[in-house]
């Protein structure tokens, strides 16, 4: 099951500044609208379109034709809570992890562009499983609310993905969150192992929507052939290192495998 491209909404207008990043460069406020990604909390938070998310699971449903694709309003958070241990579990979405506010005192609205995947900010939430999660459709419309756009890491822990051979979060930061004495990292991470998955891919820093597809697809193809888990995100990433450009660890080294590292099948 693949989830991706959801439709965020478009809340009020919002001020478009120029990109902090290097590497991106600036566009108006015609052209495209950036995340915003530091903020007080999700309501100050706006999640900017991600075309190339509907290109990456069409990618991989020519390769496993089975695949069930959620696109658009499909793309739900009631659509995500409702599936039952799919073999893998794809998310191409943008993915937040809100730091402890005192741990971030500048208390201003951050934006990057828009082809990157990642949200950060800050909130007052002692729970750090409340403060990370993924924004699936109606995510700008709806951030209060038990069915709203934002699936929590604390929500997808609930899930029922016992037997699940692979969760890929195809968004940024998916592998952040606060580690605590004793107790390991809480964030998505520890949801989705916690919900029953064999295999986690996620992500330690933002990507850009571009270079997460590519990487994305040639994962898939890797699988496809009966790589191991690990052993595909690794050739993927090897890949990308090989392309003019991008050798700096920014556009290939983001992802990680957690888990199971055999192939789908369950050869080592």
């Amino acid at each position: 099951m693949v989830f991706a491209d959801p439709a965020f909404g478009e809340p009020g207008a919002v001020t478009v500044a120029k990109a902090e990043r290097p590497g991106f460069g600036p566009r108006t406020a015609a052209t495209k609208r950036r995340s915003i990604t530091t903020a007080h909390d999700l309501s100050g938070v706006y999640f900017a379109p991600l075309t190339g998310t509907a290109r990456e699971a069409h990618a991989i449903q020519a390769l496993f034709p089975e695949t069930q694709v959620f696109t658009g309003t499909r793309a739900s958070k009631s659509a995500i809570k409702q599936i039952d241990a799919p073999s893998v579990l794809h998310i191409a979405t943008h993915g937040f992890f809100l730091q402890d506010t005192t741990e971030n005192t500048s208390g201003e609205s951050k934006q990057s562009p828009a082809e990157s995947r990642s949200v950060r900010g800050s909130s007052a939430i002692e729970n750090p499983l409340l403060r990370s999660g993924l924004a699936l459709s109606g995510a700008n419309l709806n951030k209060i609310g038990s069915e709203d756009g934002i699936l929590t890491a604390l929500e997808a822990s609930n899930l029922n993905l016992w037997g699940t051979k692979l969760v890929t979060l195809s968004a940024c930061d998916t592998g952040l969150g606060e580690v605590r004495n004793g107790e390991g990292v809480y964030g998505l991470r520890r949801a989705f192992f916690l919900s029953g998955a064999e295999t986690l891919v996620m992500s330690l820093w933002p990507i850009s929507d571009d270079a997460t597809r590519e990487i994305m697809s040639a994962y898939y193809v890797g699988l496809k052939q009966g790589l191991g888990r690990g052993e595909a995100l690794h050739r993927a990433e090897l890949a990308m290192l090989r392309r003019k450009g991008q050798q700096h660890p920014f556009y290939w080294a983001s992802f990680i495998q957690a888990g199971e590292w055999a192939s789908l099948d369950g050869k080592k």
